[in-house]
C-alpha cells in the first residue's frame, strides 16, 4: 500500500482527553476516531490490526473445536424475560422497541439467543458436545467509559457458548477454552495470568479473569510469581484428552492468583515474599461455566444414553477484540509510539523514501516494494512529499516492525538501511539483504 492513497489521519498533538498510553496513541496514530462517549470509528490502520486479532482468535477457537456462528446484534426482550434477566441487567443494557412497540435490546451478551438457538435444533445427547462462537458487536451502556477502546460502550467480543450432557464433560469444555486462551494471548505476544473471579450477571461458580500486568490496569491482582515461568501449550495439544487438559489448567490454577474481589490475605501471606506479585491489571479474557442456569428456564434439554431428558450444561467464555488493541498498545509501546508485535501488525515492513521525486530513491523504493510484495509481505510504502523528520516521526508512531530507509546517500553505496521497531537495531546493507532481512 502506498502511503499517498491510503487513509491516515495522523494527529501531532495529544488530544487533552486521553488519559492513558494506548487511548493517546490509538488517536495519534489514526487507529480510531471518537464518534461520541465510548463509541468509536475503526479507521483503516486500526482495522487492519483487529483483523489481524480476530485472525488468531479464529484459528485457535477452531483448533479447539469450537464452531463458528454470527448472531444479530438486535435481540427481542422475550429471550431475555425467560432467563429473568430483562429486569436485572440493569442501566447497561440499551433497550429500545420497534416501530410495533416490541421490545428489544442491543445485545451485551448472548446466553439468550445462543441457548435458543440450541434447544430449536439439539435434542439427543449424540450431537453433543457443542461449543458455538461467534466475533459480534455488543453495547453495554457503562456509566462512565473511560481509556478508549478499554472500556468503551460499543465493543467487539468474541463469545463462545458450549453445551454438554453433565457436569464432567463442561468442564473440560472450559479446560478446552482455558487452554485456548492461553495459547491466543501468547500468540499475541502476552504474557496472560488466570485468575480466579467473581461471575457477576453472567451466573454460575467457575470462573477464570485472563489478566495482564499493566500499570494503568483497572484491576488490582496479586500472584505468586511462579506463574509467569510456565510454558504455554504448544500447537501439538490434543483438546480431546481429557487428562491432558486438565493436568494442563491443574498446573496453571496451582500458583496463588486471584483479582481484588477474590483476594485471600492468608493465601497471598504463605507464597515467599520473593515471589509475591501485588499489581495492576488488565483483563483480556473471562471464562464461565454456569451448569444449567440457562438451560433449565429456556427448557434446552438433551435425551441422555438412559433415554432421560435432562437440562444441558453451559459455560461461556469471553474474548474482546477491540479492547485487546488497547491492551496490547500498553504492553508494546515507548516515548515514539507503538511498536506492534509481528503478528498483528497493521502492516509488517515500513519503507520510507527520504527523496521522493529522486530517480535513483524512486527506482530502488520500487524494487524493494515489488520484491516485498512478491513475498506476500505487507508493507506501507511513504512516497509522500514531507519532509524525512516528518516520515521517521510517522513510522515509530505507527510503530511497524520493519522500517526500510531508502536515501540518496547510503544508496549511493548500493545499500538501504534497516531498522526493527522494537529495540531501534540498525543494519546498512543491500536491497536484496534488506527483503531477506525483513522477510525473517
Amino acid at each position: 500500500m502506498r502511503l499517498s492513497r491510503y487513509f491516515l489521519p495522523i494527529l501531532r498533538d495529544t488530544p487533552k482527553d486521553a488519559e492513558i498510553v494506548s487511548h493517546r496513541l490509538m488517536l495519534r496514530a489514526g487507529l480510531v476516531r471518537q464518534q461520541s462517549a465510548g463509541i468509536y470509528a475503526w479507521l483503516p490502520l486500526g482495522l487492519r490490526v483487529l483483523s489481524k486479532i480476530n485472525a488468531i482468535i479464529r484459528q485457535e477457537q477452531d483448533r479447539s473445536g469450537a464452531i463458528e456462528l454470527l448472531m444479530p446484534t438486535i435481540q427481542s426482550a422475550d429471550l431475555w424475560r425467560e432467563s429473568g434477566r430483562y429486569d436485572a441487567y440493569g442501566k447497561e443494557m440499551l433497550r429500545i422497541k420497534d416501530r410495533h412497540e416490541r421490545d428489544m435490546l442491543f445485545g451485551p451478551t448472548n446466553e439468550e439467543m445462543v441457548t435458543d438457538i440450541f434447544r430449536s435444533y439439539v435434542r439427543s445427547y449424540k450431537d453433543l458436545p457443542l461449543n458455538l462462537y461467534h466475533i459480534q458487536w455488543k453495547f453495554r451502556d457503562e456509566i462512565r467509559p473511560r481509556f478508549g477502546t478499554m472500556r468503551s460502550r460499543e465493543f467487539l467480543m468474541k463469545d463462545a457458548y458450549s453445551f454438554d450432557v453433565d457436569e464432567a464433560g463442561a468442564r473440560h469444555a472450559y479446560n478446552r477454552m482455558f487452554v485456548a486462551y492461553l495459547r491466543t494471548f501468547a500468540r499475541l505476544g502476552l504474557t496472560s495470568i488466570p485468575m480466579r473471579a467473581e461471575t457477576g450477571p453472567i451466573g454460575g461458580d467457575l470462573s477464570h479473569e485472563f489478566i495482564i500486568l499493566a500499570s494503568t490496569g483497572e484491576s488490582e491482582v496479586y500472584c505468586d510469581k511462579s506463574v509467569l515461568d510456565l510454558a504455554v501449550p504448544g500447537p501439538d495439544t490434543d483438546f480431546n484428552n481429557v487428562e491432558e487438559l486438565q493436568t494442563i489448567v491443574g498446573n496453571w490454577t496451582k500458583p496463588y492468583a486471584a483479582t481484588s474481589e477474590m483476594h485471600d490475605d492468608a493465601a497471598y501471606a504463605a507464597i515467599p515474599e520473593d515471589r509475591k506479585v501485588a499489581a495492576r491489571g488488565i483483563e483480556v479474557g473471562h471464562i464461565f461455566y454456569f451448569g444449567t442456569k440457562y438451560s433449565e428456564p429456556f427448557g434446552a434439554k438433551v435425551t441422555g444414553p438412559d433415554g432421560v431428558d435432562r437440562p444441558v450444561h453451559m459455560g461461556s467464555y469471553g474474548i474482546g477484540p477491540s479492547r485487546l488493541v488497547a491492551a496490547l498498545i500498553e504492553a508494546f509501546h515507548d516515548d515514539q509510539g507503538i511498536a506492534w508485535p509481528v503478528e498483528i501488525a497493521p502492516f509488517h515492513v515500513g519503507l520510507i523514501n527520504l527523496k521522493t521525486g529522486d530517480q535513483a530513491t524512486d527506482a530502488a523504493c520500487e524494487t524493494v516494494y515489488r520484491a516485498l510484495e512478491a513475498r506476500n509481505i505487507d508493507v506501507l510504502y511513504d512516497d509522500t512529499d514531507t519532509r524525512a523528520g516528518g516520515k521517521f516521526a510517522t513510522a515509530d508512531l505507527i510503530g511497524l516492525p520493519w522500517q526500510i530507509i531508502v536515501g540518496p546517500k547510503s544508496l549511493a553505496d548500493g545499500k538501504v538501511e534497516v531498522k526493527r521497531r522494537s529495540d531501534g537495531e540498525r543494519h546498512v546493507v543491500s536491497i536484496e539483504e534488506a527483503v531477506r532481512l525483513v522477510a525473517g
